[in-house]
């Protein structure tokens, strides 16, 4: 019985031999064309973890990717971003003889590469290494041409012969296109408004029936990884949205209802303020109230008085 077991492919080198390609031309780094690929019906459905990152645009793909243990459908051009760790694979979805095809373009990146560059650090605040496949960039024909180009002009200059300038070089382009990837998923957020708004009402309806309920008491303030979760959304790009839509990541959003609750209790009931700290799921009535102040510019007593 075969080991479902993801395969791990630790190199580039290795990579390519399990695509059918000849040896990279650069031992951590490389820029693919996916049409070029031989695809083996012996892989079909089989797991993958890479060692190092990638950055892939796929288009007219007849199978499914498979990130974590889910499904999902692309036929249309998409780029989606992996970090070293990640497990993904590919599944066929149609005849079982049929090896699924796509075109496109991959760039693979080990860190090794990134090692003592600036780089290497920025890496972090690029999110969407931690998005999920489902929540891929989706890019028009203009963003598609720029991505292919930056993508070609960094295979050109790891072919051309290699001196002092060329890693700096291609650390460069690296970061361009990474930054334009970025530029690219602004624009989504923004152009998706049915799709983004009906997102928001949902996290609204989440967190108001969090805190109309007892987890609060039992449970505490809910988290981001919770409220992630109810919504089948990755926290980063949660955190991403709800940045670009309202200025405002997750944790912002759940504190500002957790203080919506906090004033409703202050200025209808006659609890005391470490009653309603205890209720609102906090251990220690001094961080309730520092908080309280630090949103609203009062204390809880003061904004007790405002309304007598």
């Amino acid at each position: 019985m075969p080991s479902t077991e993801p395969r791990r492919i630790q190199t580039i080198s290795e990579l390519h031999r399990l695509l059918g390609l000849p040896r990279p031309e650069h031992p951590l780094i490389s820029v693919i064309d996916l049409g070029a690929v031989i695809r083996s019906s012996e892989n079909r459905g089989l797991s993958r973890v890479f060692d190092f990152y990638c950055i892939s645009l796929k288009r007219n793909c007849d199978g499914k990717f498979k990130y974590g243990q889910q499904l999902y459908d692309f036929h249309d051009g998409v780029m989606y971003f992996m970090a070293p760790g990640q497990v993904f694979g590919m599944m066929n979805t149609s005849d079982e003889t049929t090896i699924p095809s796509m075109s496109g373009w991959a760039l693979y990146i080990h860190s090794d590469f990134l090692w003592n560059t600036p780089l290497a650090k920025a890496m972090r605040k690029y999110e969407y290494f931690d998005y999920s496949v489902n929540e891929a960039l989706y890019l028009t024909e203009k963003e598609e041409a720029i991505i292919i180009s930056m993508m070609q002009n960094i295979q050109t200059e790891y072919l051309a012969n290699m001196d002092k300038f060329s890693q700096d070089i291609i650390i460069s382009q690296i970061e361009t296109l990474l930054n334009y990837s970025d530029r690219f998923y602004h624009r989504q957020f923004l152009t998706r408004k049915i799709e983004n708004h009906q997102i928001l009402d949902r996290l609204e309806d989440i967190l108001t029936a969090y805190f109309n309920s007892d987890d609060l008491l039992t449970r505490g303030l809910p988290s981001v990884q919770y409220v992630a979760e109810k919504l089948n959304i990755s926290p980063n790009y949660l955190s991403s949205l709800l940045k670009v839509l309202t200025g405002r990541n997750t944790q912002q959003h759940i504190q500002d209802k957790m203080i919506d609750k906090a004033k409703e209790k202050i200025s209808t009931t006659e609890l005391s303020v470490s009653e309603i700290s205890y209720a609102l799921g906090f251990d220690h009535p001094q961080s309730f109230s520092r908080l309280f102040k630090a949103k609203t510019g009062l204390s809880p007593l003061a904004f007790r008085h405002t309304f007598n």
